[in-house]
């Protein structure tokens, strides 16, 4: 049988900045608020940030994280730790709106050992969920196939955050 291939050449950026030592893209987009559409920011509080994930596991991979550049949960005061959560409560009220998943993994991932790809600043991964995502295709390639722009999908939000009084900028 001949062997064939399903291209993801979006995914080569990602994996060459595991290795790269580089600024810390939150605090960029932390520091940048007027290239916040490029930067794919969805949300800023006074304490955190939403951001869509450049290199997404589905449709509609959010991170959230603090505006504070640190690595452990137990560096975060309390006032950090409750904005985080309801910004998650928040993402999934947007995305529900917006693109109507069936469920949600929120999880983080302390270490690069533990799958951290940016493990010297605390982050939330809420990724949307449908019955049935998960397919030949993630199971037997190691491939996620995403349906949608990230920039379509950053407009889409924020119009569902606008008509639903969610989180502004």
């Amino acid at each position: 049988m001949e062997r064939k291939n399903l291209w993801a050449p979006w995914r080569i950026k990602y994996i060459q900045s595991l290795s790269e030592s580089s600024d810390c893209f939150i605090c960029h987009n932390m520091d940048n608020p007027g290239d916040d559409d490029k930067n794919l920011v969805l949300w800023r509080t006074e304490k955190s940030i939403v951001i869509l994930n450049r290199f997404p596991y589905n449709n509609g991979h959010l991170l959230i994280a603090p505006a504070r550049h640190f690595s452990d949960l137990d560096q975060a005061d309390e006032e950090e730790l409750l904005d985080l959560l309801k910004l998650v409560r928040e993402s999934q009220k947007a995305l529900s709106l917006a693109i109507k998943p069936h469920g949600f993994n929120v999880g983080m991932n302390f270490g690069r050992c533990a799958g951290a790809g940016l493990p010297g600043h605390l982050h939330i991964h809420v990724v949307p969920r449908w019955d049935g995502d998960t397919n030949f295709i993630n199971v037997c390639s190691d491939t996620d196939v995403i349906s949608q722009s990230l920039t379509d999908l950053l407009e889409l939000l924020k119009q569902a955050s606008k008509d639903h009084d969610l989180p502004g900028l």
